[in-house]
C-alpha cells in the first residue's frame, strides 16, 4: 500500500511541473484530501500525468474545497503504457463501470464503446466513467489515463478500421482454435454483449482480414468477465514481444 495519497493531475488545465512549483488542486481534489483522508498541511501527496511522469509533494495550504501542493522531485519519469484498445458494447451500468476499471488497471490505452445488434443500452455517462478510469489509474500506479471515445455503431467502427491494427474478437459458442495469441501494441480487443453477437456479425467480422477471432474457453462468460479475461489474454502476448 502507498505510504502517501496518489493524485491525477490533468496536462489539459496546468502548467508543467517542476522542482519548488506551487499547485492548485481541482475543489474536488481538495475535499477527497481533506475531508475523505483528513490529511493536513506538510503531509505528502503525490501526483501523476504522462506529460511530467510522478512528483513527490507537500500540502502547502488545505482548506475545505482550496488546497495548494509544493512539489519537491520527479519520481518517475514520463512513460506511456504499452497496451491495448477495448472495444465494447456498454452493459448496465455496474458492468460497464466494471469494464473501465479493470481494463485501466490491466492496461487499455482506450476505451472504444460500440453499439452492436443486440446491446441493451444506448446511453454511457462520459463524465463518470472517465472518473473511474481517473481513479482506477490512481490506484494502479500508471501515469496515463485511458481515454474513452464517443459511443458509436459496430459497423461504422469497422468499415473505418486501419488495416494494420489487429482486433481480437472474442467469439462465443464458435469454431475457434486456440492458438498463441500475438498482438502488438495499439492492437484492440472486442467484446459482445450480454447474449453475445448475432449470427450476422459473426460472418461480418470473421469477413474482415484484421479481425482475429479469440477463444475464451468452452463456458459462456458474462460480458464483463470476458473483457478481463480477453484482456489477460492478448496482453499476455502482448508482453512475450
Amino acid at each position: 500500500m502507498r505510504d502517501c495519497p496518489r493524485l491525477f493531475i490533468s496536462p489539459e488545465t496546468t502548467d508543467p511541473m517542476g522542482t519548488g512549483a506551487l499547485l492548485d488542486l481541482e475543489p474536488g481534489q481538495a475535499h477527497y484530501l481533506g475531508t475523505v483522508l483528513r490529511q493536513q498541511a506538510g503531509a505528502a501527496v503525490a501526483l501523476f500525468n504522462a506529460r511530467d511522469g510522478e512528483w513527490q509533494g507537500v500540502i502547502d495550504h488545505l482548506r475545505r474545497d482550496r488546497c495548494r501542493i509544493q512539489l519537491a522531485a520527479r519520481t518517475r519519469a514520463p512513460m506511456a503504457t504499452r497496451g491495448l484498445g477495448l472495444l465494447f458494447a456498454p452493459l448496465k451500468r455496474d458492468a460497464t463501470e466494471t469494464v473501465i476499471r479493470m481494463g485501466t488497471e490491466l492496461g487499455v490505452t482506450h476505451f472504444r464503446p460500440v453499439v452492436s445488434e443486440r446491446t441493451n443500452t444506448h446511453r454511457i455517462n462520459a463524465a463518470r466513467l472517465e472518473s473511474i478510469a481517473v481513479e482506477a489509474a490512481e490506484q494502479c500506479e500508471r501515469l496515463d489515463v485511458p481515454t474513452i471515445d464517443p459511443l458509436a455503431d459496430l459497423p461504422v467502427v469497422l468499415s473505418r478500421w486501419p488495416e494494420d491494427t489487429s482486433l481480437f474478437a472474442a467469439l462465443e459458442r464458435s469454431a475457434t482454435p486456440a492458438v498463441p495469441v500475438v498482438a502488438r501494441a495499439g492492437d484492440c480487443v472486442l467484446i459482445g454483449p450480454e447474449g453475445g453477437f448475432s449470427p450476422r456479425e459473426h460472418d461480418m467480422l470473421r469477413a474482415r482480414p484484421f479481425v482475429r477471432p479469440l477463444s475464451l474457453g468452452h463456458l459462456v462468460l458474462r460480458a464483463d468477465t470476458a473483457a478481463a479475461a480477453a484482456l489477460a489474454l492478448v496482453g499476455a502476448g502482448l508482453k512475450a514481444l
